[in-house]
């Protein structure tokens, strides 16, 4: 739902990386309305649970969500661009504990996500779900992962 352009229904999320940070830029519209003016909880907390993902590509390793929280700050208005920048905070064994940040254009911090991934096999996409469809992605993990940051 989150990342990517190719879902014409999705967030349009396009992640880079920048040293031991990934981070995206998000605007949420219409489609995403919760109170009047304001972005939903719910597509904010699907926008953290993505570019948390995105930070995999440091760890290098695939892997699935355990847990997410998610803690609104403040209201995050429609039509404004939001960056959501992530970092792993934490690493033991197969469990990777990553935070976020969702800012607005003047810094506020406007929200923070905080997720649990269990490292996986790739066969678990086997068992249960289409590991043809992760092809690419696991490359992606297998290289350096997301594109650099377009202003270094």
């Amino acid at each position: 739902m989150g990342c990517g352009p190719q879902n014409p229904h999705g967030l349009q999320l396009v992640a880079y990386r920048s040293g031991d940070t990934v981070y995206a830029d998000v605007t949420f519209d219409e489609r995403h309305i919760g109170a009047p003016g304001l972005a939903h909880g719910g597509a904010i907390a699907a926008a953290c649970d993505d570019v948390l993902g995105f930070a995999l590509w440091i760890a290098g390793a695939p892997a699935v969500t355990r847990s997410l929280t998610v803690e609104y700050l403040q209201p995050v208005v429609l039509h404004r661009s939001h960056r959501i920048t992530a970092r792993i905070a934490s690493r033991e064994g197969r469990v990777l504990d990553i935070g976020a940040t969702g800012t607005d254009p003047e810094g506020l911090t406007r929200f923070t996500a905080r997720a649990v991934f269990v490292v996986v096999a790739v066969d678990h996409f086997a068992a249960y779900g289409d590991v043809a469809a992760f092809e690419h992605l696991l490359r992606l993990l297998g290289d350096t992962g997301a594109p650099s940051d377009p202003g270094s």
